[in-house]
């Protein structure tokens, strides 16, 4: 009889190219996915019913795909260190294996979960899958940790990427007696999101699962992978990936995708489209910057990197705040995004940093109001990436040079001109004149006729008093 190992699935919702998975296969065929639905998680304030939707259908297709290879997909419930160790030492299981994460709850939970495996004899392994170079391998000369990106480009770049690793295959599964036992271990039926209270009627912008996740990458790699560059700042075109989500739970690889890019690069006939490509790999290295960053300065998760922004003196007015997260401050631009990222669980990346460089630097709010609003929002919602570009555009985080302030009004005007974005999401004021909606210029009476608000605050006004505050600091 065949040694049984658990897989415990956290990020890593796929059975194609998961490093641990495929690791836990070439030691035994008898291997067991789990997947603990963490108590401690879902009594968070910041979880959003767009993100538990697509979770779960990761898994109702991960559980499928387990059926497929001849095994099961266990869905238990509590404390992962508890609940963990008991369904592996009720199953008498040699191992759990899983991948590693960069967020400072999960290396604790991590520990916890060793600690009470390692006490009932149960080995332990542990791997890094979703970064295409682990936390230690991309450091500076003196040996220490990027805080500048360009550095971190340049040095990640050259390095050898891993190649993609084979899926398990004719695994084995639970016996009906080990069913049994697995059952009486708190197992339970995989819920949907409304049973554990997490309402959402919208569609999701990708179909959760590994399956819509392939198909997204390769129509993206067919066609707008070769015009990223020009096109990736238009939020009415479908320039992006969108392929966020599927990162943020693992439901395809990120050695998948970079091999997806270097196929593409290979079949480049321009430099013009190369160079396309390269900026899409730019943008998957900022991911790993981040969670790089993440890593090894875990106190970003809970304040400003840089000290002097500590006692930064944020006015936080919460009639404004309200205002920013309805899309009602009668700057355009700004409403129309904040209204696809409420109706879609989605905001295009150029319009996210729009409307955080107003948050903090037009209405002098707290960033990590904002930073909260998203992942309480976000079906792509993931620590390291949120935070980081929130504390990108609210200068207080790595990087912080030039300061960055985003004028509405221009923005709309360079990447949104016919004002196609803001028709899409502002139905109300779509049969204003383009001029108008771009800059923001609206009459009055035509404010009145659309029901549209006054703007609640002054740009020019409020980026001066951000710039005194902030030389003060």
């Amino acid at each position: 009889m065949s040694d049984l190992i658990l897989f415990w699935h956290r990020r890593d919702l796929r059975i194609t190219d998961n490093l641990g998975l495929t690791a836990a296969r070439g030691q035994t065929p008898k291997v067991v996915g789990i997947f603990c639905l963490d108590r401690d998680i879902l009594r968070r304030d910041d979880i959003a019913p767009a993100r538990m939707k697509y979770m779960i259908g990761c898994l109702q297709e991960l559980s499928q795909r387990y059926t497929t290879a001849g095994s099961q997909l266990l869905i238990t419930q509590g404390k992962p260190s508890q609940a963990i160790s008991q369904l592996a030492t009720a199953l008498n299981a040699t191992a759990v294996y899983w991948n590693l994460d960069v967020e400072p709850y999960a290396q604790k939970r991590d520990r916890e979960v060793t600690i009470a495996l390692k006490e009932q004899g149960i080995a332990v392994e542990n791997f890094w899958d979703q970064l295409l170079h682990r936390p230690g391998a991309v450091l500076t000369k003196s040996e220490q940790p990027y805080k500048v990106y360009t550095p971190f480009w340049r040095n990640w770049s050259q390095q050898t990427k891993p190649i993609i690793s084979q899926p398990p295959n004719n695994l084995e599964g639970l016996t009906p007696k080990e069913i049994t036992i697995a059952e009486q271990t708190h197992v339970i039926e995989l819920p949907t999101a409304e049973d554990l209270g997490y309402i959402w009627k919208n569609p999701l912008l990708l179909a959760p699962g590994e399956t819509a996740a392939q198909k997204r990458l390769a129509a993206f790699c067919d066609s707008a992978i070769y015009q990223y560059d020009e096109q990736r700042n238009f939020p009415f075109n479908e320039g992006t990936s969108q392929l966020s989500a599927a990162l943020k739970f693992g439901a395809i690889s990120i050695r998948t995708i970079w091999q997806a890019s270097i196929k593409a690069l290979e079949n480049c006939v321009s430099e013009e489209a190369s160079n396309n490509i390269i900026t899409w790999q730019k943008e998957l290295a900022w991911r790993e910057f981040y969670q790089h960053c993440l890593y090894y300065f875990p106190e970003l998760e809970q304040g400003p990197y840089r000290p002097a922004f500590k006692n930064f003196p944020w006015e936080n007015n919460l009639e404004q705040f309200q205002a920013w997260c309805q899309g009602k401050t009668g700057y355009p631009i700004v409403d129309a995004a904040m209204r696809q990222l409420n109706e879609t669980g989605w905001m295009h990346n150029r319009c996210r940093m729009i409307v955080a460089s107003f948050l903090t630097k037009d209405l002098i709010i707290d960033w990590r109001w904002g930073e909260k609003y998203f992942m309480q929002t976000l079906f792509d919602g993931d620590l390291a990436a949120n935070n980081g570009g929130w504390q990108w555009s609210a200068s207080s985080g790595m990087d912080p040079k030039p300061l960055r302030i985003f004028n509405p009004a221009s923005q709309a005007q360079k990447f949104d001109s016919e004002a196609e974005y803001i028709r899409q999401w502002l139905p109300e004021i779509s049969s204003i004149d383009t001029e108008y909606l771009v800059t923001g210029k609206i009459p009055d009476l035509e404010r009145y006729r659309c029901n549209y608000p006054q703007p609640i605050v002054d740009h020019k006004v409020q980026q001066r008093k951000f710039k005194e505050l902030y030389q003060k600091i």
